[in-house]
């Protein structure tokens, strides 16, 4: 197992990382403990500072030089952690959210394991595919107008599911091919 250094642990990208990864529980106890409106927009200010934060460690990654093996692994970990979070919450309040649950874990399930798989034979995947990342962006703004719009009629909630049900599912039979020809 590789050891990295302090440098390279407390890089500023990385440090991004660990916040995004502290945000998660105030997330999950502002939304599931919101009784007003003003309770979901502040856990939705959550979400959206943690996306912030998400676009820049990128950012100050490549701008200065900063991209760490470490960074690596922490981004998309702190990614999935916190879409997994937000996923159970919104469950929560919307039934068919389990199907997102559902496709969710299955993606991201084997994602991990193809990606470990392939690590041992020498292989990886070189960053998320265009149709990951769209993916990735259409479950980020269903579950912001989600939490960011309480009040939001039960039909058009089922009907924003349904859709990125959808293109999760398609995510996931697209990512098989890119596994096999690794």
């Amino acid at each position: 197992m590789k050891k990295y250094t302090r440098k390279e642990l407390l890089s500023i990208p990385n440090l991004m990382g660990y916040f995004r990864l502290l945000m998660i529980p105030v997330f999950v106890y502002l939304y599931l403990h919101a009784e007003t409106d003003r309770g979901y927009y502040a856990a939705a200010a959550v979400m959206g500072i943690s996306s912030i934060t998400d676009m820049f460690d990128g950012l100050v990654a490549r701008k200065f030089n900063m991209i760490t093996e470490f960074g690596k692994f922490l981004d998309p970990f702190a990614d999935k952690m916190t879409h997994g979070a937000i996923l159970l919450c919104l469950w929560t309040r919307y039934p068919y959210m389990a199907v997102l649950v559902v496709l969710f874990v299955l993606k991201e399930g084997f994602m991990a394991v193809m990606g470990l798989v392939k690590l041992r034979e020498g292989k990886k995947l070189d960053g998320a595919m265009w149709f990951g990342k769209v993916c990735t962006a259409l479950l980020f703004v269903v579950m912001f107008v989600l939490i960011l719009v309480p009040h939001i009629p039960a039909a058009a909630a089922n009907a924003l599911i349904a859709v990125c049900a959808v293109v999760m599912a398609a995510t996931l039979i697209l990512y098989i091919p890119v596994f096999r020809k690794m």
